[in-house]
């Protein structure tokens, strides 16, 4: 039996939200008359949600075409900014877990952010090759449950686990089909999980438990 663990981005494999805020709020201030800056606190809420999602926390003052225009051009910023800083945060025994798990299942990356997101943890990560696969809704349009099914059916997965650490990552492994797995040391407390994790190390024999 093909077993795959599907892993959510933000709060799970990395946490950029030092410099992604950064790239939005200079963006903002060049490119909108909002006259307000954003904390990495507010970001890290936001992450795991869709980008249309994220325009309208962060926006509502704007007409819907201005707050998706502006946060089109907030994605462009933040993906060069993100090239050129290249200090996101890891967490503790992240590449040795997944080293020993790659000998045993398919890991790929599963999120709701834009193209070329992705793209950019693998190229700086330093493991970017334990990743078989990877999709996102800035690419399918689809929701993460979907993406999720995508991934899952293109690499002829017959189970496996979606490890996530917000509400939304829960919802979409419940519509996949798949158990969830909370990433206790991310940014949300989802209601609903399978089983939960404080650290990396702790994921292989969680894994085993659940398929």
């Amino acid at each position: 039996m093909k077993k795959g663990i599907l892993f959510d981005l933000d709060g799970t494999l990395w946490d950029s939200s030092a410099n992604v805020i950064a790239s939005w709020n200079d963006c903002i201030a060049k490119n909108s008359q909002i006259g307000r800056t954003y904390t990495q606190e507010q970001m890290q809420s936001y992450m795991g949600k869709t980008l249309e999602q994220i325009a309208d926390i962060m926006f509502p003052m704007l007409a819907p075409d201005e707050r998706y225009s502006l946060l089109r051009k907030c994605n462009t910023n933040e993906l060069d900014y993100l090239r050129e800083h290249k200090d996101q945060k890891y967490y503790p025994l992240e590449r040795e877990t997944l080293e020993k798990l790659y000998e045993g299942y398919l890991l790929a990356v599963v999120s709701n952010c834009q193209d070329g997101y992705i793209q950019v943890f693998l190229e700086q990560c330093g493991f970017g090759g334990l990743f078989a696969d990877f999709e996102c809704a800035g690419r399918t349009g689809k929701s993460k449950g979907e993406n999720i099914r995508l991934v899952m059916e293109r690499n002829g997965l017959e189970s496996c686990v979606y490890v996530g650490d917000t509400n939304l990552d829960g919802e979409a492994a419940r519509a996949a089909g798949v158990p969830f797995i909370h990433a206790g040391y991310g940014f949300g407390f989802p209601d609903e999980f399978d089983a939960r994790i404080m650290g990396f190390d702790e994921l292989p024999a969680t894994v085993a438990k659940l398929i």
